[in-house]
């Protein structure tokens, strides 16, 4: 038997009501019915058992029976910043990190980032977000934000036990991954890279910078190859 359809839900209560692209969704493409049982969980890490007890024209009403904690839900406390990239690549990064365990993402501007960000480039990211996390069974949507600078970016990071800065013009890492605890901040510029302006500002607020390796990688690739990376050492890949 499949495991019951998942839908994410701000207000859950004893009752319930679904409604929106979640409703559309659950009635016009599952063909969900009265009866039928389902998984509602709020973005902040609780997830409940329901049914199906109404389905309206526009909306549903749903009986919870049971609450929980998701057993999926990252334990460690990792923050992605990525330099806004071009195209659809941006939705993929966040897609994957989603999947990873990433708890907070920021996106950012920077010297030779030639993406931009809007408000319907933005909404559409935290859709991806929720979209993966409803998909690899978290019960916790990440928190996503923008910064118009790098600099910004950076000081949005402060309190992190671990701080990594992904350069590609360093020859050795000034710190080793593996030796990372559970909270850590990572950043990953865009197609441009970055400046050693750039660099040298992060160091200055506790960033130590890390080499991916000998061969130059896209820049989704490298976002989330190191968060791949990151992910195994905190323990949540194991």
């Amino acid at each position: 038997m499949s495991a019951p359809k998942r839908f994410l839900v701000k207000n859950i209560s004893e009752e319930t009501v679904l409604c929106g692209e979640e409703f559309n969704h659950a009635k016009n493409v599952l063909r969900l019915s009265e009866g039928s049982e389902v998984t509602l969980f709020d973005g902040n890490g609780a997830e409940y058992g329901a049914v199906i007890t109404k389905i309206g024209k526009s909306e549903m009403i749903l009986h919870t029976v049971r609450k929980g904690i998701s057993e999926r839900d990252p334990k460690a406390d990792m923050y992605l910043l990525v330099g806004a990239l071009k195209g659809d690549k941006t939705e993929l990064v966040v897609q994957k990190a989603t999947e990873l365990g990433v708890r907070k993402i920021g996106v950012f501007s920077s010297k030779y980032c030639s993406a931009y960000m809007n408000e319907n480039k933005f909404s559409r990211l935290n859709r991806v977000a929720a979209e993966a996390s409803k998909q690899c069974f978290r019960a916790s949507v990440p928190e996503i934000f923008y910064f118009d600078s790098l600099e910004k970016a950076v000081l949005s990071a402060e309190g992190y036990g671990d701080k990594l800065f992904a350069c590609e013009f360093i020859s050795e890492s000034e710190k080793e991954i593996g030796e990372i605890g559970k909270s850590v901040a990572l950043i990953v510029g865009s197609e441009g890279g970055f400046t050693r302006e750039e660099f040298e500002f992060a160091k200055g607020q506790g960033f130590q910078g890390v080499t991916l390796g000998k061969r130059i990688l896209r820049a989704e690739t490298a976002a989330i190859a190191f968060l791949s990376v990151a992910a195994y050492f905190t323990g949540e890949l194991k």
